[in-house]
Formats: structure tokens, C-alpha cells, sequence
């Protein structure tokens, strides 16, 4: 059981895990910052330990009953809205839904003109938040799982890859937020980019319910598209910040050859 070709496996799956939960990762650090914030280290910690534990119980769950989670439950067929919608798709759509509203919120807030003084700036509970991490997590995990079954049916393998990559999450979190904290601009950033992972879910469990809108299939984006256009967002980011310091420098000249 314990052969050199399953220890590679296990090394596809690491970096495999690696790879998928980067929006993972960047949710949880969002998040976290609406704790205390002598908590939210804890928050990180306890809400990934959790999640964890939480994906191997998904991990023997969808082993043993894949096929519940892929059998259709409704089969609506109206003029111009038609699918088949199952319990995986259900979750992805709604997981998706959710970090779009969630993402959207948070960049109102950011854009608002409002006095802010006024607002209630009370943290959030830790428990609340927590279980918005793990919650999210398990959302994110269907896909890491899925592509971990179709690489090998060793359950140990599996769940040691999923133990290894949450000990990496845990501690990647903590530089993620610690950047966000140093550089305040980047969470509009990340925010956009969070907002794109939503769209990805949504797209990705309309294609899994096999939806049709008007008459045309809803198409998963690839990771691929997804790793593109962050990438373009990362690039437009970096040159309109370095533009605005160049405006900024160029507005202190002229003021002082105006002195």
C-alpha cells in the first residue's frame, strides 16, 4: 500500500491542493480580518484546523456516495431556463452566489461617500466567522476532492494530501493577511479577484446542473481563463499604482517651482 507510486500521487495532490486553493486561501484572509484583532490568528487557525477535518468526512462521504451527489433532484425545463440540477451543482451555484454578494458588499463599502463615523464598525463574532471559513472551505474543497479521486482511489493518500495542504494553508494565510495588512491598496485588488472566483462558481455549477438560459449551455471558466485574467488584473494594478506615483511626484514639482 505504501508504494513509491502512491507517495508520487501524493505529491501531485500536494501541489495540486496548492494550486486550487489559492481563492480558498484568499477568502479566508478577507474574512478574517472582521475578527478582533487580537483573534484573527486564532480565527485563521481554528476555521482551517476545522476544515480540515471537515474535507477528509467529505473526502469518505463522496467515496462512498459519489453518486448521490450527481444524481439530478430537479429537472426544470421552462421557455427559456432548463437543466439538471444536482446536490454538487447546488452547493458550487450557491457557494459562488454567496462570495459574489460578499465580495460586492465589500467593495461598496470601500467606494462609499458615507460619513463613516456613523457606522457600526462592532467586530464580528468569532464563532460567526469560523463557521464562514469552514462553510466556504468545504465549498472550495469539491473540486480539490473530485480531481483528487480522479487520480487515485488510496484513501490515505488523499487525506494526507488534504492534512498537508491545510498545515501549508494555515501558514500561507498568515503571510496573505500580513501583505494585505502592509499594502491596503491590494485589497481592492483582492477583492475583484475574489469577485471573479465567484463567477467562476457560478459558471462552474451551471455547467455541472447542465442549465441552459435562452436557449445557450452555461460553460464552466477554466482555470486557465481564471489564472489570465488574474494576471491581467495583477498587471493593470501594478501600472495605474505606479502611474498615480508618477502623477503625485509630477504635482510636487510643479508645486514647488510654483513656490
Amino acid at each position: 500500500m505504501f508504494t513509491v507510486e502512491n507517495f508520487i500521487t501524493l505529491g501531485f495532490l500536494v501541489l495540486l491542493q496548492a494550486v486550487l486553493g489559492f481563492d480558498n486561501l484568499l477568502y479566508i484572509s478577507l474574512e478574517s480580518k472582521r475578527a478582533p484583532a487580537d483573534k484573527q490568528k486564532f480565527v485563521r487557525q481554528l476555521g482551517i484546523g476545522l476544515a480540515i477535518i471537515l474535507r477528509i468526512v467529505l473526502l469518505f462521504v463522496l467515496v462512498s456516495i459519489i453518486e448521490k451527489f450527481q444524481d439530478p433532484f430537479w429537472e426544470p425545463n421552462f421557455k427559456y431556463f432548463s437543466g439538471n440540477v444536482n446536490v454538487h451543482s447546488l452547493i458550487v451555484l450557491g457557494g459562488g452566489i454567496f462570495i459574489i454578494y460578499t465580495a460586492m458588499k465589500e467593495i461598496w463599502h470601500m467606494i462609499s461617500i458615507e460619513d463613516e463615523s456613523h457606522e457600526d464598525k462592532t467586530p464580528k463574532s468569532v464563532g460567526s466567522i469560523v463557521t464562514m471559513i469552514v462553510i466556504m472551505n468545504l465549498v472550495f474543497s469539491f473540486d480539490s476532492i473530485l480531481s483528487a479521486m480522479a487520480l487515485t482511489d488510496v484513501f490515505w493518500v488523499m487525506a494526507t494530501a488534504i492534512v498537508i495542504s491545510g498545515i501549508m494553508m494555515i501558514w500561507l494565510s498568515e503571510k496573505v493577511t500580513t501583505f494585505l495588512k502592509k499594502n491596503r491598496m491590494y485589497e481592492v485588488l483582492g477583492l475583484f479577484i475574489l469577485f471573479i472566483v465567484g463567477i467562476m462558481l457560478v459558471t462552474e455549477g451551471g455547467h455541472l446542473a447542465h442549465l441552459k438560459l435562452f436557449g445557450n449551455p452555461v460553460e464552466a471558466m477554466s482555470k486557465t481563463t481564471f489564472y489570465f485574467v488574474l494576471g491581467i488584473l495583477v498587471v493593470v494594478d501594478v501600472v495605474q499604482s505606479r502611474y498615480q506615483k508618477k502623477i503625485i511626484a509630477e504635482q510636487e514639482r510643479e508645486k514647488k517651482h510654483a513656490a
